[in-house]
């Protein structure tokens, strides 16, 4: 798996993902879209540049981890396993096809580079905890990482765990939020309050760091920032766009849930392309 150095060549990476998700979401004919394409750069930043993990080390037991919550984002995962080589690139056509290691949520025992599957929403950060509280235990140093959705802090479930993280000092878990604004039903706050964010996780013993979760540098100075902490759990909130990169799709809870159809792909497509021409070590 080549790690990459360069923010250009992350974001090129991270541009390619999204075209993947696209063409992945059109031929399944159903699936989400919103989650998946905001999650490109948090997804090709860990993978590429951050993650102590390849196809080599798949049960390295001082292999980092990272555990994926909110598993409909399924998409994006996938996407960056193919490049980062986990397997065949022309297998992300099959998702959620009957028979596929690609279904709808992802799952440990089908897909190679799954550390847990995930269904249900909330479930994830205190798989997470059980990971980082056996390394604490073991005397290990891998990092535990954690995607949750900002959509499942509805959730007790999750607040549990963040009360348990911060009680035992997990050390070497962070927890990266994909605060997008928005859920099924619509915006977050509408559905139901969530904000001051930062402040509850730090009332729970949590160092919070803040950042654009489209700034590749940003992600990366923050899980490196995280790695130096070994006091407590930390929480990265990454402020994204839902849908980011397609213009119609963007800001919008009702891409959610919903795949593009082949005229909408079609623009989409267009749209990521156009980002490609753009993408230069002088831009950035």
């Amino acid at each position: 798996m080549e790690r990459l150095t360069t923010e250009a060549d992350l974001t090129r990476m991270a541009n390619t993902v999204r075209k993947d998700i696209i063409k992945m979401l059109l031929a399944a004919g159903s699936g989400h879209s919103a989650g998946p394409l905001d999650l490109a750069d948090i997804a090709t930043a860990l993978y590429f540049n951050i993650l102590n993990f390849s196809p080599k080390q798949k049960t390295d037991p001082d292999r980092d981890r990272l555990y994926v919550s909110c598993g409909h984002t399924a998409p994006v995962w996938y996407a960056v396993l193919a490049r980062a080589g986990f397997f065949p690139i022309e297998e992300l056509q099959t998702l959620r096809k009957l028979g596929s290691r690609l279904q709808g949520h992802i799952d440990r025992l089908t897909t190679p580079g799954i550390e847990s599957s995930a269904a249900s929403l909330g479930q994830g950060l205190s798989i997470a905890c059980g990971s980082a509280y056996a390394s604490k235990m073991d005397k290990k140093t891998y990092q535990t990482y954690v995607l949750l959705s900002d959509g499942e802090h509805d959730e007790g479930s999750t607040w549990e765990a963040i009360s348990f993280a911060g009680h035992y000092k997990l050390s070497h878990l962070t927890a990266i939020i994909d605060r997008n604004n928005i859920q099924i039903d619509g915006p977050t706050e509408t559905v139901m309050k969530k904000e001051n964010l930062k402040d509850r996780y730090e009332a729970f013993g949590w160092h919070v760091i803040e950042i654009n979760g489209h700034n590749m540098e940003a992600i990366i100075d923050a899980c490196n920032e995280a790695k130096a902490i070994v006091e407590y759990p930390v929480c990265i909130i990454a402020h994204t766009i839902a849908g980011k990169g397609v213009d119609f799709m963007e800001y919008k809870f009702e891409w959610h849930g919903n795949p593009p159809n082949k005229e909408q792909a079609r623009d989409a497509l267009r749209q990521l392309r156009s980002l490609d021409n753009k993408i230069n070590p002088s831009d950035l």
